[in-house]
């Protein structure tokens, strides 16, 4: 087998992989948020409105949420509508299968099992028709919006990585641990739109690269406009992208004059004038005004949203630790290898191989903090580490590989013991850290807990209180849930060594070797 198709092998195990972890465990169900997106999907469907007056003022008994904007008499989401569009179709679609008889015997048998029965709250109204039709809408739009572009962006992580010249291990390795030792793990099966965001601009990011390849083909018009597609509806999806998007349209625009292509920057912007324009006559429909979002008519929230520019204010050193090293929402406390990412910076620097791409990550990646430490909300509410800079983790990660590969940083020295045995404990601690406070309880952790790991991860999973999956509507209760994850992750990880080794023995001596431009080869 070539090296081109383990890399293939590879890229496949490491996307089902990732997507059985997130779709494996089903979205937070009452989560204000993700319901504030639901609610415009389902409006416009069922009802041909984008108002959600019903859900804000208590008609319907479900998705009811407090993310919503006030326009005259009537309610919105207020949320950047890239996700609820996407939505809009497939809910359209799933109507038809709502409908069946199926859905009559699925409500019954979750009304009858004491394994779900378990995870609901007693004050709840517990397993009606209505509830199970919105939560079948909410787990299949976070699966098709949420799920599978964060699975096809831990493979696309692995792909850039091996364009850098790192060989496949490492690779492989940094692509899930970003996906399944960060807060990405977290956001990956929700529908937020934080993800999906990250996705298209990660996306973005691989089109430009490669396209700067020394034997790259010449750009096409077609490769250009997607470009300009992405990082505009990232926007879309996630207002805060706004500031990646910007770093990476400067990014193409460097890369197409450097190939002599200086044209196709036009069709980059005419992508992104394209989403730009869709945007602006939504705000304008709904709020009055091409520049006027969702915040600005904020309800609720007018203080927060009215501080500043929409919240934004000069960044603060409580947020900035908050959002690193506190136990409230620090990322490296959540997920310490992370910090790896600092040695991986300067590695990838040093090493001389795609500079350009090195200071574009960086700059993405301070980008999103940046943003976040300017917030007043920086914290997020109920959320998982510091969801405002999901956006910028993918590019952190990517730093990763030139610490923990010597061959990517061209240091070609063996690795010390210790520096292995570090990142085994750092991984073994972002997984137990990630996994054990993503899973607890049924929501997110408030942000009325000041260490959630001790005060809420840590009292649910002794009490079996862990987040509901597909273990839970087999009947499998607590802890017992995980065993089927268990066994098809440990079945799938089987398959890939045993194909990995035949690849080998197909091909003895074969190793992987980083080449001038930046790309592995074998010799």
């Amino acid at each position: 087998m070539a090296a081109s198709n383990r890399d293939r092998v590879n890229q496949i195990a490491i996307f089902l992989i990732a997507l059985l972890c997130y779709a494996y465990f089903f979205p937070r169900w009452a989560d204000n948020n993700q319901n504030s997106r639901l609610n415009m999907v389902v409006a416009v469907v069922d009802d041909g409105t984008f108002q959600i007056d019903k859900y804000v003022l208590g008609q319907a008994g479900y998705g009811k949420t407090v993310d919503y904007a006030k326009v005259g008499e009537h309610y919105y989401s207020d949320k950047a509508p890239g996700a609820a569009f996407l939505g809009i179709p497939i809910y359209a679609g799933l109507r038809v299968v709502l409908d069946w008889p199926i859905m009559d015997q699925l409500t019954q048998r979750l009304a009858n099992s004491e394994a779900f029965k378990a995870t609901l709250r007693e004050t709840g109204s517990g397993v009606v028709e209505d509830k199970v039709r919105y939560a079948m809408a909410q787990v299949l739009l976070s699966f098709l919006i949420g799920a599978v572009p964060s699975a096809l962006l831990c493979a696309l992580l692995y792909r850039l990585m091996m364009h850098f010249g790192a060989r496949s291990g490492a690779s492989a390795f940094v692509a899930l641990t970003y996906g399944l030792l960060t807060p990405a793990f977290a956001y990956a099966n929700a529908f937020y739109g934080h993800q999906l965001s990250a996705a298209m601009l990660v996306a973005a990011f691989y089109l430009i690269f490669t396209l700067g390849e020394r034997d790259a083909p010449k750009p096409s018009v077609f490769c250009s406009l997607t470009i300009g597609l992405l990082l505009g509806y990232s926007v879309v999806t996630e207002f805060p992208a706004i500031l990646v998007a910007g770093i990476l349209a400067l990014y193409a625009a460097y890369t197409l004059m450097r190939r002599a292509a200086g044209a196709h920057i036009a069709w980059v912007l005419i992508g992104l004038a394209v989403c730009a324009a869709g945007l602006m006559a939504y705000n304008t429909a709904i709020f009055g005004g091409p520049f006027k979002v969702g915040y600005s008519s904020s309800e609720l929230w007018q203080e927060q949203h009215g501080t500043g520019f929409m919240s934004l204010t000069l960044p603060h050193w409580d947020a900035a630790f908050g959002m690193t090293f506190s136990p409230f929402r620090g990322l490296f406390l959540l997920s310490p290898i992370m910090l790896l990412a600092v040695p991986g910076f300067i590695s990838w620097w040093r090493c001389g191989e795609a500079r350009a791409a090195c200071v574009v990550a960086l700059l993405s990646m301070l980008a999103m903090f940046l943003f976040n430490v300017s917030s007043i909300m920086w914290w997020g509410g109920f959320a998982v580490g510091p969801r405002y800079f999901l956006p910028g983790l993918p590019f952190m990660a990517l730093a990763i590989v030139f610490a923990v590969d010597p061959v990517a940083s061209g240091d070609l020295k063996a690795r010390p013991g210790w520096l292995t045995l570090l990142i085994g404990l750092l991984s073994a601690w972002s997984f137990v850290a990630t996994w054990g406070l993503t899973l607890a309880e049924q929501a997110f952790p408030p942000d009325t807990v000041f260490n959630p790991l001790v005060e809420y991860a840590w009292p649910n999973w002794l009490a079996g209180n862990i987040a509901r999956n597909f273990g839970t509507v087999i009947g499998l209760k607590g802890h017992a849930g995980l065993l089927p994850l268990m066994a098809s992750c440990v079945a799938i990880a089987t398959v890939w060594w045993v194909v990995s080794r035949v690849a080998l023995i197909e091909r003895p001596g074969r190793v992987e070797t980083a080449n001038p431009a930046g790309a592995t080869r074998t010799v």
